[in-house]
């Protein structure tokens, strides 16, 4: 199967979903947070699914490489202000760990979309 556009890619898809479940919760931070911890989380989060969709968009193997690494620097950050949503008690533990598992699943797609565009480059 031929994937003719970035919304066909399982990576991009679950960091959609990955946005998707993350966002009410956002919503529901304290106001203080609407410049900080907020604002950030919707920057990475945006970022994730922004670099795969450009990075596709270049048609060239190594660009494209580049722009997945910059999303999953995008996941691991989110992973960070998770860790400070959970500090701060804005998440509790098993929101922490539904939302850490959802990142898992977007770094282990997105790991193999990258080795798949590696192997596609010594092609």
């Amino acid at each position: 199967m031929e994937i003719k556009s970035f919304r066909e890619l399982k990576c991009w898809k679950e960091a959609v979903e990955l946005r998707s479940l993350l966002k009410p919760k956002i919503s529901s931070f304290p106001a203080d947070e609407k410049y900080r911890l907020k604002d950030q989380l919707i920057r990475a989060l945006r970022s994730v699914t922004n670099n795969i969709a450009e990075g596709y968009g270049r048609f060239h193997y190594q660009e494209n490489i580049q722009f997945c690494r910059q999303s999953r620097g995008s996941l691991t950050e989110i992973q960070d202000h998770l860790i400070i949503a959970f500090e701060e008690q804005y998440i509790s533990k098993d929101e922490f760990d539904l939302f850490d598992k959802k990142i898992e699943k977007c770094l282990a797609l997105l790991n193999g979309y990258i080795n798949y565009l590696v192997k596609a480059k010594l092609e």
